[in-house]
């Protein structure tokens, strides 16, 4: 086998192994798309269509009946609005006070610095079910309502990851632009926020938009903290206990077209920001 045939070979190689990974990742949202349009006769046809079928004709017959019973759901709009606001200050208070413990953390030099960093990536590591029951009961005691109770709760895993990441970004900026700063007579605080803070923008997008996910698809802190407060159940939370329109139906097709709901804001956040998102994670992949 000469050498042209093996570039060849590991090309196709290569080629079939990103369709693969292309198909896997995609096909699960393609389910959903195509589960959501379909009627509940459709759903329960053996084998499941790629596609929405009639029954009868086997022809092309998408509906978008699940979609109006989803935007008439008032519970599902009600949980989107609560998922904004819990995901939106989440975000907002962690990068705000991520960035500050970053700054810290990268640039200033005290005492305890390194065990600070270490203890911070600890407490990550602590499963959500270990802490919700201690945690319910601190946030009962102190008589929180709902949603500051999840904003605070979903502080606990967004603030370490983005303190975490953020340091790193902070610790490779070059030290001589602190050092312009205070001989232009510019305090620790002034350096931060007016210098370091607009050239870590590319970070503080990426790792914003990763703790909005990861708090608009929490599920067991939202819904422990609105058990007795229904109103305030977020997005997830709602879904996941949909009734559907007809008694004791699983309504399979709803539930499929609000996930597919569900996740377009994220992809609209993704393509706003992808230039921003790009940046951030091949920041300090190139020196020099």
């Amino acid at each position: 086998m000469n050498k042209q045939t093996q570039q060849i070979l590991k090309r196709v190689l290569f080629w079939v192994v990103i369709v693969f990974i292309f198909v896997y990742m995609l096909f699960p949202f393609y389910w959903a798309i195509n589960s959501s349009l379909k009627t509940e006769a459709q759903l329960q046809m053996t084998p499941a269509t790629f596609v929405p079928r009639d029954p009868a004709t086997l022809s092309f017959s998408p509906t978008l009946r699940n979609y109006g019973a989803v935007f008439r759901n008032d519970k599902f709009i009600s949980g989107l609005l609560n998922s904004a606001i819990v995901s939106g200050i989440t975000t907002v208070v962690a990068l705000s006070v991520g960035a500050f413990a970053a700054f810290a953390l990268g640039k200033l030099r005290f005492r305890g610095r390194t065990p600070s960093l270490y203890l911070i990536l600890a407490m990550t590591m602590f499963p959500q079910v270990a802490v919700l029951t201690g945690l319910y009961a601190v946030i009962n005691a102190l008589g929180i309502s709902a949603i500051p109770g999840m904003i605070l709760s979903y502080m606990l895993f967004t603030l370490p990851f983005t303190a975490w990441v953020l340091t790193s970004f902070f610790r490779e900026l070059p030290m001589e632009i602190m050092q312009s700063a205070q001989v232009d007579g510019a305090t620790p605080f002034q350096t931060f926020y007016m210098i370091l803070l607009p050239l870590t923008m590319p970070a503080l997008v990426t790792t914003g938009l990763l703790a909005f996910i990861a708090a608009w698809n929490e599920y067991l802190f939202a819904l422990t903290f609105t058990s007795i407060t229904p109103q305030y159940r977020t997005v997830p939370v709602a879904i996941a206990l949909f009734t559907g329109e007809i008694a004791r139906q699983e309504p399979f097709g709803e539930i499929m077209a609000a996930a597919v709901l569900v996740t377009i804001p994220l992809i609209l956040l993704v393509l706003i920001f992808q230039q921003k998102i790009v940046a951030g994670l091949t920041a300090g992949a190139v020196k020099g």
